[in-house]
């Protein structure tokens, strides 16, 4: 059995929450797949969807902070979580399509700091109460699981 270690995230509207992990397992997580393995995360390891919806609704969150463009998308997404998450641009587009259909994003033609044609991505007021109801849906989920993991005083 493996060491576990404890970290704690507090999200909007709910109370902390604390999570245990397996310090024996990697974690990697791609878009629309999580991968884990009791191997090295440079290791070939096994591939699961993440839950759907979650690449939209860290798309809104980070568009709630700021506009920006597809590719600056990805690498705030990559650093955010310290290359924890790889986004391809097979997933992101389609994703930021879904949301500009649905009225959660709007988008303007803008130029970059490059001298490029870039389209830029801002959250509209709909985006925002959906974001509300998915992080506090996420929420309630993840202390579900957590209860579930967290072992039992006897």
């Amino acid at each position: 059995m493996g060491h576990g270690t404890a970290g704690a995230c507090r999200l909007p509207n709910s109370s902390l929450l604390e999570i245990h992990i397996d310090t024996d397992r990697a974690y990697l997580f791609t878009l629309g797949k999580f991968r884990t393995s009791l191997m090295a995360p440079s290791k070939q390891a096994n591939e699961r969807d993440l839950f759907p919806g979650a690449l939209e609704m860290m798309i809104l969150q980070t568009l709630k902070w700021q506009p920006m463009h597809g590719y600056a998308l990805v690498q705030h997404l990559k650093s955010r979580s310290r290359d924890l998450l790889q986004v391809e641009e097979g997933s992101l587009y389609p994703a930021l399509q879904r949301l500009l259909r649905a009225g959660m994003l709007k988008a303007d033609w803008e130029t970059s700091a490059a001298n490029r044609r870039v389209r830029t991505y801002k959250i509209t007021p709909a985006g925002v109460k959906h974001l509300e109801r998915e992080v506090s849906s996420f929420a309630q989920m993840l202390k579900g699981i957590s209860l579930v993991l967290t072992p039992t005083k006897s």
